[in-house]
């Protein structure tokens, strides 16, 4: 005779969680890619934790953006804006020599984890971007990261609100949201530890 068999209890509980950590995983991964796939970050390394190294890092900071900032200006996308920085590495690296007063100046474009990060009117959760990065040095200072493109790395508020009107609605949303995107980003940053830990 053919009987029934029902979850148990805790059975039941577990497949719910794996049903949960499921689609949690796939709206993160698919909520960072929105993202980055609209971004290109900018990570500036000072030489050392010395007050005057941070200082230098700013000022090299202030010379990459100064120069960025029209360099970028007419780019049409991520895709387009990374075209150029690749074509202008010698440029920023030039840019930001004039600031570093004779430190060692080393400029790539490439892929680079970053931490959840908020700024001033958005946030950015963890994981992979395309990152233009400047080290000073070794490096071995604390760090400055922002994003060039779209240029959100102003102080002007109105220069920022133009530059997230750029991205895509949801993306827009999801960076500018202010309540509820702790728990959100904990969520994808937790992913993209896992896969960094994976890969």
């Amino acid at each position: 005779m053919k009987t029934e068999r029902f979850f148990r209890p805790w059975e039941l509980a577990m497949l719910i969680a794996l049903c949960a950590a499921c689609l949690a995983a796939v709206w993160a991964s698919r909520t960072h890619m929105e993202i980055s796939d609209q971004m290109i970050r900018l990570h500036v390394l000072a030489v050392s934790d010395s007050d005057e190294e941070q200082a230098v890092k700013l000022r090299v900071r202030d010379a990459v953006l100064e120069y960025l900032r029209p360099a970028l200006a007419d780019c049409g996308g991520k895709s387009d804006a990374a075209q150029t920085l690749s074509g202008a590495l010698p440029e920023v690296e030039t840019a930001a020599r004039s600031a570093a007063e004779g430190r060692d100046v080393t400029v790539t474009l490439g892929e680079e984890y970053y931490p959840t990060r908020a700024y001033d009117g958005f946030s950015l959760p963890a994981g992979r971007y395309t990152s233009l990065r400047v080290t000073l040095g070794e490096g071995r200072g604390h760090n400055w990261w922002c994003v060039v493109y779209p240029p959100l790395c102003v102080t002007a508020a109105e220069a920022s609100e133009q530059a997230i009107e750029t991205l895509n609605t949801d993306t827009a949303q999801i960076i500018t949201e202010s309540d509820g995107y702790v728990l959100k980003f904990k969520i994808l940053e937790l992913w993209g530890e896992l896969t960094e830990w994976l890969g």
